[in-house]
């Protein structure tokens, strides 16, 4: 069914989305995305490997507020921007490199 011509490419193939997909992770960690609570109290970072880099209280007195609740709910959203960011991050850069690989993608 494959001839020898074709499985060496299909290999070679292989070889070269899996050389593409290593130097997509590695551009992914050096950018940076952010997600803020509404109230702009909270801020991850994540690099576009969706992995958390910081998270930043902007105002501490927010930190001392007696509601529990209003903090969680704010980390939650903050934290679900900043991924949500991340992701389309790392599609967008997914996309692209597929597309070098597979023209007309």
């Amino acid at each position: 069914m494959f001839g020898n011509e074709d499985m060496g490419e299909m290999m070679a193939k292989l070889q070269k989305m899996q050389t593409a997909a290593e130097e997509s992770k590695k551009r992914l960690e050096t950018i940076n995305v952010q997600g803020k609570s509404p109230d702009g109290n909270i801020r991850f970072v994540m690099d576009g490997n969706r992995k958390l880099k910081e998270v930043t209280f902007i105002d501490d007195s927010f930190l001392n507020s007696e509601n529990k609740e209003e903090i969680e709910d704010m980390l939650v959203i903050a934290f679900n921007r900043a991924l949500q960011e991340a992701e389309h991050v790392n599609e967008q850069e997914m996309r692209n490199s597929a597309s070098g690989l597979f023209p007309g993608m």
